[in-house]
């Protein structure tokens, strides 16, 4: 009976979307539309939608996980302000990485795409979100646009919604001031009531439990 009420749980898409959905919602969206380029200091893309390691060094492929709109949506801001400074961040999540880092991986999807990439920088150090934010901090004084008098413009950061707002936390512990540009939402305004998935629903516990417990972490170490 336990084994079943579990599956029911998992499966049953509205209990884990309304859970993964507070948490998108969680992070306040910069409205793009209505940024003006001048307003940026240049655009940080957190990692963690790239398969770099072993396999691409092996196959010659970068490959794109389903979180790959942190990338699509960072192309889209090359194409169209190549001026700006961008910085993608990322080493590898994995224990035991070996082979290409994200940031080189990402790299190489910039020159495959034909993109010019003058402008965009990175940080290859990073395994995790707090380490990020920490690597990233000199690069952004380094490589930012600053104001007439000097001071640094905020900074807009790409990455899953869901994972939005540990980030902005974690910024905001230590003191920089940036914008969100939330991607990759996993769930829509309305719960889907009828549905039954227990692949989808999986999914949607794994996103939401690892934020969850990261947060917790997160907070008990004092990083957010």
């Amino acid at each position: 009976m336990i084994a079943v009420f579990n599956l029911a749980v998992v499966g049953y898409l509205p209990t884990s979307e309304s859970v993964l959905r507070v948490l998108e919602d969680r992070a306040p969206q910069a409205s793009v539309s209505q940024l003006m380029k001048s307003e940026l200091g240049g655009v940080i893309i957190l990692g963690g939608a790239i398969e770099g390691g072993e396999i691409a060094m092996d196959r010659g492929e970068v490959s794109i996980y389903s979180s790959a709109e942190r990338v699509t949506r960072a192309f889209e801001f090359i194409r169209k302000h190549p001026d700006l400074p961008f910085i993608f961040s990322g080493y590898s999540g994995r224990v035991n990485p070996k082979g290409m880092s994200e940031a080189e991986a990402f790299k190489q999807l910039v020159q495959e795409q034909g993109l010019d990439g003058s402008q965009v920088h990175y940080e290859n150090q990073s395994r995790n979100t707090y380490e990020n934010v920490l690597y990233l901090k000199p690069m952004m004084v380094e490589f930012g646009i600053k104001n007439e008098g000097g001071s640094s413009r905020p900074w807009l950061v790409i990455t899953s919604a869901s994972h939005m707002y540990r980030s902005l936390k974690i910024f905001q512990k230590q003191g920089i001031e940036v914008l969100a540009l939330p991607v990759d939402y996993q769930t829509a305004n309305r719960l889907r009531w009828t549905s039954f998935d227990l692949v989808g629903g999986a999914q949607n516990w794994n996103k939401a439990l690892h934020e969850l417990v990261g947060l917790l972490a997160y907070w008990i170490t004092g990083k957010i």
